[in-house]
């Protein structure tokens, strides 16, 4: 019985050495196989790899460039509705003030030329109002000075 199991024993052993051996051949044969097909066939499979990223890359490029344009023309957009809103709005504000003072201040007190420091460069007609408004504003004082000044040698004089 002894002899059976040293004879089993030894053919077990035998199995495992040679199925160790047979995977240790099997991957000597996936590499050289792996070897010859990329000498073979790897190229073209390299080559229809780069071709299809190439294209990939192309519409994402093509993609984002697409967003970034919209994102720009809405940018755009919104920034000219804010300026001209803003510039509107300022116009406004100008406007009702002037109104005001015009419309609150006696008209028997001497006008003062007030300088006028609000610059406005929306458009050539408000350019004009505005040189218009500094000539009226100088003519006034100078007029104002020159009153004043006979008011003072009539003074003297009688």
């Amino acid at each position: 019985m002894l002899n059976t199991l040293n004879t089993r024993a030894a053919e077990v052993g035998d199995t495992l050495v040679r199925t160790s051996r047979q995977f240790w051949l099997a991957g000597l044969g996936a590499a050289v196989v792996t070897r010859d097909w990329a000498e073979k066939e790897g190229g073209v499979v390299f080559r229809n790899l780069v071709r299809e990223g190439t294209a990939i890359e192309s519409r994402a490029i093509r993609y984002v460039g697409d967003r970034l344009e919209n994102s720009f023309a809405q940018a755009n957009t919104i920034w000219k509705r804010t300026r001209r809103t803003v510039t509107t709005t300022v116009k406004t504000y100008a406007d009702t003030a002037t109104t005001l003072v015009r419309e609150t201040l006696p008209v028997s007190l001497p006008k003062v030329a007030m300088p006028v420091t609000v610059k406005v460069e929306a458009r050539p007609a408000a350019k004009r109002k505005v040189a218009r408004a500094k000539r009226a504003a100088t003519t006034r004082a100078k007029t104002t000075v020159k009153r004043a000044k006979r008011a003072v040698r009539s003074a003297k004089r009688g």
